[in-house]
This record gives C-alpha cells, sequence and structure tokens, in this order.
C-alpha cells in the first residue's frame, strides 16, 4: 500500500476550499498510467487520501454493523463513512490484508504495559503510586549549559525587540536593559494590530500579563531573578489548563469551558517566571488548523492555513506575537506548522514532559513541547517544564543534558538515501545535509525495514475516538466547522467499527517498529529527514523519539498548501511568480537525549544563517 505522502504525490490532486488552505499539483491519470508532477514543497500529509482497499462497503454494511457494537448512526453518517471507508481506516488494516504483509513473532508482547504497581488503594479509592498534593521534585538535570552571548545594545525599534530570540530578550531583562512590563505591551500591540490578518489568538489575558510582568520587574529590581524565562511573554495552545481562564480546545462544545486549574506546564512556567499573554489557536479537537473563530493563516503566505493542529502556535511566534510557545504533538501537530511558518519545533521524548491539565487525544502518543524562533530558546523553554508530574501516569523523570558551547565534529548523521533523493525532500533537506558535513558531522547512510508503518495510525484512531466517545455519541461532535470524510467527526464514527483484535496486534507491531528504530539509532547519534516524510512521522511518534524542526532555507511555492485531503472542487490559489516561503529539516534523536539534536541545531542554524528573516507585513 502506499503511503499518505506516496497518494499525494501520484493521485488525481486539487482542493479543499472552503475548510482547507492548500494542496500538492492536480495531476492527471489517463490510460497509460500516472503520471507524476513534482509537488508543492512543505504540503504535508493528509488523512483519507490513501488509495481505496478492501471490499465495498454501503450504508446497509454499518447499519448492520451498528446492531454489533450497539451505536446508532444517521443515514448522512452512514453515507459518509460508506464513501471514505476505504480510503481512510480499510487501508488501516495493510498489516494482515497486505501487500506489505508482515508477520508478528509468536514471543512479541503489546508495546502497551499494565503495571498494577502503579495504583495503591485506599480508603478513598485508588491513586496514583506516589502521588502527593506537593509538586513533585523535578527530573534530575545534568549539565545544562547556555550559550555565552552578548546580547548587544537593546535595539530602539519595537519591532526588533519582539523578533529577538530568548536568548537576547533575557539578558537584556536580567542586565534591566529592558523591563518585562515594556515587553509584553509590545507583544499585547502586535497582537491588537495583526491578529485579523492570522486568526491565531482565542483568547487575549491581557490585565493578568501586565500584572505579572509587574510582579517580575519588581522581582528583578530586587535581586530575585529567578531565570532565563523570568519576564518573558509567552503563549500556549489552547489544549492547556488555565485556572479562571477559557481553554476550548478550538471546539465549539468546548467554547466556554473555564477550568479552575493550572496544567503542570503552565504552572512550572509560572514558577519560571513566565508571562502568559495568550491563548493560542489550534485545530478543533488538535486536527489541522481551523477552529471556531476560523482558519489560522500563516504569516508568510496569507492565502493558506498555518497549518495545525499547533497552528496558533506557529502564527503567533512567526509573527513575533509572543517570545515563545507552547504546542502539542500526536502525528505532526509540531512538526507542519513549525514548517508552514517557519520556526523552531522540538517535540521532546514521550514522557519527558507531563501532560497534566492537558486535552487527551491519544494518551500513548501525546507530547507538549516549546516552538520558538531559535534552536537554544527551544531548549530553555524544555528545561523549565521537564519532569514527571503524579497527574500524568506516562512522565518520567529523566535527566536533560545539554551544552550549547560543545562541538558537533565527529557526530554521525544519519540519513535514508532515498528518501533524500525523492518528495517531500527539497533542495534545502540536500543542501542541510552536505552543512552537516561541512561542519565536520559524518552523514551516514542507515537503511529502514519496509513495513506498513501507517498501520500503527490505527492506534491513533482508535484512542482519539475513544477519548471523544461522549463528545460522538451524543451528536456533539456534529458542533464543529468541518464536517467532511477527514476531519474527526467522520473518523471518530468510523473508529467505533475498528477491531479491538487488529488494535492489539497494532500495538504488538509498535513494539517491533520499535525494535527497528533502536536497531537503527544504535548506528549513529541522530536523523536528519525530510520533516514531512509520513513514514518518519508515523513511526517516531510512535516510538516516542525527540524531534527538532528548524528552518534551514527558503522553496518556491506555485499554489497553496494544505493539510486536508484534496477536494477537485475547490482548488486552492496559485501564484505566478511563485512565493518564497520558509523550508526545514527535522533532526530525530535518541530517546531522552534532547541535548544533541539541540547542538546539532545550532550548529546549522548558525551556518546556514536564514533564522532571523522575518515574514513581510508583521
Amino acid at each position: 500500500m502506499n503511503s499518505r505522502r506516496q497518494f499525494l504525490i501520484q493521485a488525481p490532486i486539487a482542493l479543499l476550499g472552503a475548510v482547507a488552505a492548500c494542496r500538492v499539483d492536480e495531476q492527471k491519470s489517463g490510460a497509460g498510467g500516472t503520471t507524476s508532477a513534482t509537488p508543492t514543497p512543505g504540503a504535508p500529509p493528509a488523512f483519507n487520501t490513501a488509495p481505496p482497499v478492501g471490499p465495498e462497503v454501503s450504508p446497509a454494511t454499518f447499519a448492520e454493523a451498528e446492531k454489533l457494537v450497539q451505536v446508532q448512526m444517521t443515514d448522512a453518517q452512514r453515507q459518509m463513512m460508506a464513501k471514505s471507508w476505504r480510503t481512510s481506516m480499510a487501508a488501516l488494516l495493510e498489516r494482515r490484508t497486505g501487500p506489505r504483509k508482515i508477520a508478528l513473532e509468536p514471543t512479541l508482547a503489546p508495546a502497551t504495559r499494565w503495571q498494577p504497581a502503579s495504583i495503591t488503594e485506599g480508603t478513598t479509592g485508588p491513586t496514583l503510586a506516589g502521588a502527593t498534593t506537593a509538586h513533585p521534585s523535578p527530573s534530575p538535570r545534568e549539565g545544562f549549559v547556555r550559550t555565552a552571548i552578548d546580547p548587544g545594545p537593546l535595539p530602539t525599534n519595537d519591532a526588533d525587540i519582539a523578533y529577538a530570540p530568548v536568548t537576547q530578550l533575557a539578558r537584556w531583562i536580567e542586565a534591566r536593559k529592558l523591563t518585562s512590563t515594556r515587553l509584553t505591551q509590545i507583544y499585547l500591540d502586535r497582537i491588537q494590530r495583526y491578529d485579523d490578518r492570522l486568526r491565531c489568538v482565542i483568547t487575549l489575558t491581557r490585565d493578568a500579563a501586565l500584572a505579572q510582568a509587574k510582579q517580575a520587574d519588581t522581582e528583578i529590581a530586587a535581586g530575585r531573578y529567578r531565570g532565563p524565562l523570568h519576564g518573558i511573554p509567552y503563549g500556549v495552545k489552547d489544549l492547556l489548563d488555565t485556572a479562571g481562564i477559557a481553554t476550548t480546545y478550538g471546539a465549539e462544545p468546548f467554547q466556554h469551558r473555564v477550568p479552575n486549574a493550572d496544567a503542570a506546564v503552565v504552572r512550572r512556567l509560572k514558577d519560571a517566571g513566565a508571562v502568559l499573554i495568550a491563548k493560542l489557536s489550534m485545530g478543533a479537537l488538535a486536527l489541522n488548523d481551523i477552529w471556531f473563530g476560523g482558519q489560522t493563516m500563516n504569516p508568510w503566505l496569507l492565502e493558506e492555513g498555518a497549518s495545525g493542529s499547533s497552528a496558533g502556535p506557529g502564527a503567533a511566534t512567526a509573527a513575533a506575537f509572543v517570545a515563545f510557545s507552547i504546542g502539542s504533538e500526536t502525528g505532526g501537530s509540531i512538526v507542519s506548522p513549525s514548517m508552514r511558518c517557519g520556526v523552531t519545533g522540538l517535540r521532546p521524548t514521550y514522557g519527558r514532559v507531563p501532560r497534566t491539565g492537558a486535552m487527551t487525544l491519544c494518551w500513548s502518543l501525546d507530547k507538549l513541547g516549546p516552538m520558538t524562533r531559535r534552536v537554544e530558546d527551544a531548549m530553555l523553554v524544555l528545561h523549565a517544564i521537564s519532569g514527571p508530574d503524579a497527574g500524568d501516569v506516562a512522565s518520567v523523570p529523566a535527566s536533560l543534558d545539554f551544552d550549547g558551547n560543545a562541538p558537533v565534529k565527529g557526530l554521525r548523521v544519519g540519513y535514508i538515501e532515498n528518501w533524500m533523493k525523492e518528495a517531500p525532500a527539497s533542495d534545502v533537506d540536500r543542501t542541510t545535509l552536505e552543512t552537516a558535513g561541512k561542519l565536520g558531522m559524518v552523514p551516514t547512510p542507515v537503511t529502514l525495514a519496509d513495513w506498513p508503518y501507517d498501520s500503527l495510525n490505527l492506534i491513533l484512531f482508535a484512542e482519539a475516538a475513544a477519548a471523544f466517545e461522549e463528545l460522538t455519541l451524543s451528536g456533539q461532535a456534529d458542533q464543529l466547522k468541518v464536517q467532511v470524510p477527514d476531519a474527526w467527526p467522520n473518523l471518530f464514527r468510523e473508529a467505533r467499527f475498528l477491531s479491538a483484535v487488529d488494535f492489539v496486534q497494532a500495538d504488538r507491531l509498535r513494539r517491533k517498529v520499535a525494535g527497528e528504530m533502536a536497531r537503527v539509532m544504535s548506528q549513529v547519534d541522530l536523523l536528519l529527514v525530510p520533516s514531512l516524510r509520513d513514514e518518519m512521522l508515523v513511526i517516531s511518534n510512535n516510538t516516542g523519539h525527540p524531534s527538532l524542526t528548524l528552518r534551514t532555507g527558503f522553496v518556491q511555492v506555485a499554489e497553496a498548501r494544505s493539510d486536508w485531503a484534496p477536494d477537485p472542487a475547490h482548488p486552492l490559489p496559485k501564484f505566478s511568480p511563485p512565493r518564497r516561503v520558509p523550508h526545514g529539516v527535522t533532526l530525530i534523536g535518541r530517546l531522552f537525549d534532547e541535548g544533541t539534536i539541540a547542538r546539532t541545531g545550532l550548529a546549522l542554524e548558525r551556518s546556514l544563517n536564514v533564522a532571523s528573516e522575518r515574514p513581510a507585513g508583521f
């Protein structure tokens, strides 16, 4: 079976129009076969774009199956499922239906492990073992060394201050050349001036932010400096709870939801002295870039969406509405908007950053991470938010070893030769790999087993449908703005008909894939991959490996791009002459080794020198 990415390259394509922002080049298939055109650089994979497989199904198929799973759908819902099942869910069964069947050894256990010892039973009911009402101790951190930089004089222009990296902002604030209050006001003014173009802010926390900034200035003046995030304004994707401030998940049914406690990450950033100024947009329930307030747009190309689901963090960081932001990823939601908006996205190792107080989409896949304008900024934020929390059973203590001054010479940078020769790789990807060699790193070709990796997405769909079961069964999912076949409402309904046996088998395949990644990573210090390579997005999110996506160049696009499945009835804008937009690569690190991909990213960032360019008009 072709991957979604291969399908987007080979199949007839247009665009989604009313609900989307972009697509790859339209192609035509004739009697002699398919003629492939060059896909638009930076166009991500999308759900419901696999070639149709399996037997035909009809609305009657689902009407009968509903009796087995004890749910009831409407005629219109059955019609949509019947039309999309063979291009969305049926392809997930390739593990056993072929053509790339794969045997699962009898000794292969599922990736998910049940540990009864993690639960203790008391008179008030079960609780997490070791859980306390106090904040848990932070994870041990070894050798975290910032780069030794002179931030230079404070710019006289507010825009220059706004776009400055956190590394500089922190030094100016520490030296009391810049106040948090002034910096916060600069960002608030920029949001007021420009957000009507981007629609990336759901809730502005102006009064609370100014109060936090004033407190930070008072503390710093009194010599109580908390560290490099003290007084730094930031925003969070609107799936992180904020006490007394709406947290909407970007979705109509939750539009007025106000939590009474902060998420663990928000609490840690508050403890670090950072200033929350905005809850940033996300595609509804963490899919793509359309929320109840509209579509979040790309500051570099306003005719297309910012990509998702961390659309708001991507756009707001790129347009300097905030100094940094927090996004989340389940299957590409940090990587894709970081690519589209030209920012740096750090997806930490699964388990490093606690998700307590964050919306759950998939328990075994969700990750929270920083989105910044520079590589070292991301590590400063990661340093503040890492460590276990009793509310997240998957969070673990882990050291964070980073030295911003360490050399990169001799690091083995793995790459897959075929991937670098074909789409979605571009000349930017190839030039970045060459640059790594010029910096003394050792480009090292590696191979990856040809397995049906997309079969792992069965886990994503099943967990997501379980997380929002009540929303689906109650009919509230029908309130979401987007109701196309590749949007959550239809996918949640379809997932009810996935087999529990296939779910367990997918989980066993996941362990096998983790072993394959362990083999590959034993040969190198990190991998350099095309950011939107579908296989690696699926693999690394399922194995939990950390990734760093950073801008390393620019490409020309002749048409807009979209996260949504193509809709031939609604083609998206074409550009003549083509538009110049950011492009970059993704570095995949060993488990809990964010430090190596960060210092590699730092070296590439300095050598290629493309991170400082700003989107026009902002």
